[in-house]
This record gives C-alpha cells, structure tokens and sequence, in this order.
C-alpha cells in the first residue's frame, strides 16, 4: 500500500469535550464509591480478598496443618478432630459466608451494570433522535436545491423518530432480554 504524500495529522490531545466526558465519569464513579454503604464496602473487601492467591494459600497452609496434625503425621500439637468432623463444618460455614459475600457483590456490580445500560440505551435514543432531524434538515435542503440522489427512496424511512417503546416490545416479541 503506497504510502501518503503527508502523513495525517496527529492529535495533540483529547478533545475538550472528551476530557470533560472522562472527567465526568470518573467523577460520577468516585461519586458512586463514596456513596457504597459501609456493610456495601465490607463485604466487597472480602470477596476482593477472597479471590486472591493469598486467601488460597492461607487455605493451603492452615488445612495442611490441621490435616498433618489431626493425622498424626506432625505431633506438635495433640490431634483435636481425628475425624475431621470439625474441619468439614467449619470448611461448610465458611462457604456459606463466603458464597453470601460474593452474591452481595454480584449484586452491586448488576446494578452498576444495568445503570451503564441504560444511560447506553438513552445516550443512543438521543443520537437516533438527532441523527434523524439532521436527515430532515438534509433532505430539505437537496429538495429546495433540487438534488436527486441514490439515497431519495430510503429518506422517507430514515426520516421517521424511533419510539423507544415500539423498539423495546419488539425486541421482547422476538425473544430478546
């Protein structure tokens, strides 16, 4: 591929409008975290710690020992559960706090995820609504200039605003979420 006479130009930086909508964001995110209640930051430091590679060798190291232990195999200790019975309960309460934890951070994030949806689904709305006046305003311009183009039989159709109700039970109709 040849290459360009001149190269193309290269931005200096981000847009204004793009740094304030990054500024924007992170804004509202931090905003957001300021706003998690402290049960809400608690459990979501446990589950951060709960899917390390710490938490597993914590894991590693105190099962290994109360198993050596309680086994015979090292006798620094007397044996206090030979028959693991301890050991396998509390292993299962454990994980019904652990599973408990992980649902309530699932929870938030859900929550956070279906916020970002919908300021998707908005933000698109919007541009849809916009990019169909800008077709309008076109059409009206190539009509009072007396301009055909190939695009004449699809403008009508382009011309007519989404209904965000109409879109939303189509999608519905046909199966989707």
């Amino acid at each position: 591929m040849p290459k360009p006479t001149f190269p193309p130009p290269q931005p200096s930086g981000l847009s204004p409008a793009l740094s304030r909508t990054i500024q924007t964001l992170q804004e509202r995110r931090n905003y957001e975290k300021r706003r998690t209640s402290l049960q809400e930051r608690v459990a979501e430091a446990i589950t951060r710690f709960t899917g390390s590679m710490a938490f597993v060798y914590l894991h590693v190291v105190l099962f290994g020992f109360w198993v050596l232990v309680n086994t015979g195999l090292v006798t620094l200790l007397p044996k206090w559960d030979e028959s693991f019975v301890i050991l396998g309960t509390s292993a299962s309460v454990e994980a019904i706090f652990l599973s408990t934890f992980v649902l309530i951070s699932q929870n938030r994030m859900t929550a956070a995820v279906d916020k970002r949806a919908d300021l998707d689904l908005h933000i698109s709305l919007l541009a849809e609504h916009e990019v169909t006046k800008l077709v309008t305003m076109v059409s009206a311009i190539t009509d009072h200039l007396g301009i055909e183009t190939e695009a004449d039989a699809e403008v009508e159709e382009l011309r007519q605003d989404v209904a965000p109700d109409a879109v939303l039970d189509e999608i519905e109709r046909n199966g989707g979420s």
